[in-house]
């Protein structure tokens, strides 16, 4: 990603919350037969002080990548949408797309049967845990351990990444407002969850 400097996200806790909130992530790889990228949600180890991530792939998805024998590349994408010029102050015509977006790189560990099943378990309950009568794999645990061996669990210590937060920094405070204003509204680029990034990271900013 392009590195401007006032749009970068350094701060690992701040990842976490990304990871957290967007687990739908793109797993992408560079092995010997060319460029492969699958899509699967994904956990945080919320016993690791570092970003490890936790989550599982399809058979044949692990040959197809290589897991375990080089460098991933994790992508996790947070709020993102269209910011019109017609928000801006008169004479700025450019527009631009702001975003949240992650770039998380390690090599993937992968898990043994039991520690798989309890990762597909954990990932299940993570989602369900909203729900008014959450269903969990231990409704039937043998069932779901024939069904997990169809699957390859995958631990990713993440060992570097590349993070941006680009929420219209560089734009004065009576022009966010205005994008602000305009992602809430029921125009043709309504955002809700963009504006509510914006609103949480201009105000922590203005609180500092």
């Amino acid at each position: 990603m392009r590195r401007t400097p006032h749009y970068l996200l350094e701060d690992p806790q701040e990842v976490k919350r990304l990871v957290r909130e967007n687990p739908w992530a793109t797993i992408v790889s560079a092995p010997a037969s060319g460029l492969v990228a699958s899509h699967y949600p994904v956990l945080l180890d919320e016993h690791a002080d570092d970003i490890v991530l936790l989550s599982h792939v399809g058979r044949p998805d692990e040959r197809l990548h290589e897991l375990g024998e080089h460098e991933v590349l994790v992508v996790v994408q947070g709020p993102h949408g269209y910011v019109s010029p017609a928000w801006y102050e008169p004479g700025d015509f450019v527009p631009t797309w702001n975003h949240v977006t992650a770039h998380l790189y390690g090599v993937p560990e992968l898990l043994d049967e039991e520690e798989n099943l309890r990762v597909l378990a954990d990932l299940v309950d993570s989602f369900e845990q909203r729900m008014p009568h959450p269903v969990g794999l231990d409704v039937d645990l043998d069932a779901a351990a024939r069904i997990a061996r169809g699957t390859v669990g995958v631990r990713i210590r993440v060992t570097r990444f590349d993070a941006r937060l680009k929420l219209s920094q560089n734009k004065s405070p009576a022009v966010v407002e205005r994008i602000i204003e305009a992602l809430e509204s029921d125009g043709p680029y309504a955002n809700a969850r963009l504006a509510a990034e914006m609103r949480r990271v201009h105000g922590a900013a203005e609180s500092e």
